[in-house]
């Protein structure tokens, strides 16, 4: 068997779309939104691209895009390119010592994740297939739902999602108790025949918030009740919560590591696993935690709130790992969702087509990222 081309080229992009009107969520206000987008190149021309997380802090996109300039190199020298899977723990591996030494473990991981994506990208494309397809799976039709609404403003957010094509809506709460009663209050008056809602806490209820809370959550239509608790706290609190809810616990988006995903799997706290595949495992990591997910009758539902790159990405995992899971879009305001997401968008009838082209099938235009773009490295690899 022949040997995969090396790599020979790294490159680090930096972007920002600006928006009119500042995001307001429970972390802070956003000004912009940003992405962090890699490509790799092999000897003989072939490309892969990949996304890394950088939604918080505010300027953390640029930290991220400093930081994997410097230790990608390292971490990406003689990698066996024809095997993504492989390939991403050895630079898993190269890149723990660092995070321990720096005690950042979140940015070495969502490097990691970013490359890996690029990675599967290369080689589906050199095998001429799409990334769901190098999986085992194929490209299929996505069931979605609209993420990133604010529970303050629901009504006319889920009526504009709506228009775009959505019958599942996502709701931010965990501003404030009295908003966060209010809107337990009124939602089931918000949907329509067919339609489906699920509400996000953000990690910003205590336990015994959600106590308090239990009747008028139990009493709403929800898909799940999404990060009630911070994802550090004790598993106790956790099965405390479950035990009291009608419906079920998503979280997965801040789970950092194997051991965590593994304690989410054996239980009965979580029905619904949501990794992310720019910020923790890439493919490889998010693919496996998707079919043990399944296999342990829970719903994969894959966590995206960035770039479109990553987005596409997401619906290859959703396509090859199976399952009735949806795919999450934000709907706020995000060129940069558009710009890259190929042809994944706009929706029909609440569903989305993962694209079939070789890997990802979308291959950002560089008059896009021009537009946006804040910063670049072009870094050799041989």
């Amino acid at each position: 068997m022949n040997k995969a081309p090396s790599l020979a080229r790294l490159e680090i992009f930096c972007l920002r779309y600006r928006l009119e009107t500042p995001l307001e969520t429970v972390f802070g206000e956003l000004a912009s939104r940003p992405a962090l987008l890699i490509r790799l190149e092999d000897a003989e021309g072939a490309e892969g691209w990949g996304e890394i997380w950088c939604n918080f802090p505010p300027h953390g996109a640029e930290y991220r895009a400093n930081l994997a300039s410097s230790v990608l190199r390292p971490a990406l020298a003689a990698v066996d390119t024809g095997s993504p899977s492989a390939t991403f723990g050895v630079v898993r591996e190269r890149l723990h010592s660092l995070a321990l030494q720096s005690g950042e473990g979140g940015p070495a991981d969502q490097i990691a994740s970013g490359a890996d994506i690029a990675l599967h990208d290369l080689a589906a494309r050199r095998a001429g297939v799409p990334v769901s397809t190098l999986l085992g799976g194929n490209p299929r039709t996505l069931n979605c739902y609209a993420s990133g609404i604010d529970g303050r403003q629901a009504p006319r957010m889920i009526s504009e999602s709506r228009n775009c094509g959505y019958r599942a809506f996502k709701i931010r709460v965990g501003f404030d108790r009295e908003s966060d009663v209010q809107i337990l209050e009124n939602c089931s008056g918000w949907l329509e025949a067919g339609e489906t809602l699920a509400i996000d806490a953000n990690q910003n209820w205590t336990c015994a918030d959600v106590l308090k809370l239990k009747d008028r959550l139990n009493d709403a239509p929800l898909l799940w009740i999404e990060e009630p608790l911070r994802a550090d706290r004790p598993i106790e609190e956790w099965s405390r919560v479950a035990e009291h809810l009608a419906h079920p616990i998503a979280a997965g988006e801040n789970m950092r590591s194997d051991k965590e995903f593994d304690r989410a799997l054996s239980g009965r706290v979580f029905g619904v696993i949501q990794p992310d595949v720019c910020k923790w495992g890439g493919v490889s990591g998010c693919l496996d935690i998707a079919r043990r997910s399944i296999a342990a009758g829970k719903r994969y539902c894959p966590h995206f709130l960035g770039c479109g790159l990553g987005l596409v990405a997401s619906a290859h995992l959703l396509s090859a790992a199976g399952g009735d899971g949806l795919l999450e879009v934000d709907a706020n305001d995000n060129g940069l969702r558009e710009a890259f997401a190929g042809t994944l968008l706009p929706l029909r009838n609440g569903l989305a087509f993962t694209p079939k082209g070789p890997g990802l099938g979308v291959l950002p235009d560089r008059d896009a990222i021009r537009q946006f773009q804040q910063l670049h490295f072009e870094i050799r690899l041989n």
